[in-house]
């Protein structure tokens, strides 16, 4: 009757993608690697930095990082002390709290959420383009 494969591919549990938490009233304290998703809850005092290109970090209403993050897929609905960087998309839900610098290639950010720093948009690295006789000079 309810078909649960749209709930699998969109958890990620459908591809062989796993799913790590750090539950509330857990605190970290040192660097955190990862790959896949990381949903966090609790409190880490260090980095956040994810392996793989897909992997997504969400950071709920409870979670409280000091420290830099580094993700390709970034959602933030708790509190950040430190630099956050999002090789892909950052989204900052209305309870997103940012005391640092923002790097984001696409950008969504709901009404209330805070930024304390610069927010400086990375889009694709320039192509270099050859000139009008590039072609003619190689053969």
């Amino acid at each position: 009757m309810f078909n649960s494969n749209k709930r699998e591919s969109r958890n990620g549990a459908g591809n062989g993608e796993s799913t790590s938490l750090i539950a509330a009233g857990t605190e970290i304290r040192g660097d955190v690697q990862f790959s896949g998703r990381l949903h966090i809850d609790g409190k880490v005092e260090g980095s956040i930095r994810a392996d793989s290109a897909d992997a997504v970090l969400t950071l709920s209403n409870h979670a409280h990082i000091v420290g830099e993050i580094q993700a390709p897929h970034i959602v933030i609905n708790g509190a950040v002390t430190g630099d956050v960087t999002a090789g892909e998309r950052l989204e900052l839900a209305s309870g997103a709290r940012v005391e640092g610098n923002v790097y984001y290639k696409i950008l969504e950010m709901s009404a209330g959420a805070q930024i304390n720093g610069k927010m400086v948009h990375r889009s694709e690295p320039p192509r270099q383009l050859q000139g009008p006789g590039a072609e003619t000079a190689r053969t």
